[in-house]
């Protein structure tokens, strides 16, 4: 309970100002950039960080060295899936290039089906109309269902 009440005396005013920016840090889950995420995910970065720690339990204000501690376990998870997430994209292809790719995918030949197709007399040619078919529709039994064009 020292250590708390100590943290709001005049003298420590710094100390309190920097555990306010680590409770913020840690509420607001920002995404590392990257060029600090490289630093820190680096074994460098991580020694530097264990220093700091270290120094922090043993010339700082218990509290806030342990508020560090978190910060500094939840900057190395963010950096971790910083790099992890560039590199994910790095290596995953972009819309122009899926595109090109199914383009070169959709390019069929030319079938005899469409051939066959092609040479049959089209039903309606440039808009003329047909003359009355030789044949007439005969209905199905309806099972007890009213017809199409039944009034009712």
């Amino acid at each position: 309970m020292n250590s708390f009440s100590s943290l709001f005396k005049k003298e420590h005013m710094s100390e309190l100002i920097l555990a306010i920016l680590l409770i913020i840090y840690l509420i607001m889950g920002s995404k590392t950039p990257q060029p600090i995420a490289v630093l820190v995910n680096s074994l460098i970065g991580k020694v530097i960080l264990f220093f700091i720690v270290v120094y922090m339990f043993l010339y700082s204000n218990p509290i806030l060295a342990v508020l560090f501690l978190f910060v500094v376990f939840d900057l190395i998870s963010r950096s971790n899936y910083t790099i992890k997430t560039n590199t994910l994209k790095s290596y995953l292809p972009s819309e122009e290039k899926k595109s090109s790719q199914f383009t070169a995918f959709r390019q069929f030949p030319y079938t005899l089906e469409q051939e066959v197709v092609k040479k049959m007399a089209p039903i309606v040619q440039n808009g003329s109309t047909l003359s009355k078919p030789s044949y007439k529709p005969i209905m199905n039994n309806l099972y007890d269902a009213s017809p199409i064009n039944s009034s009712n």
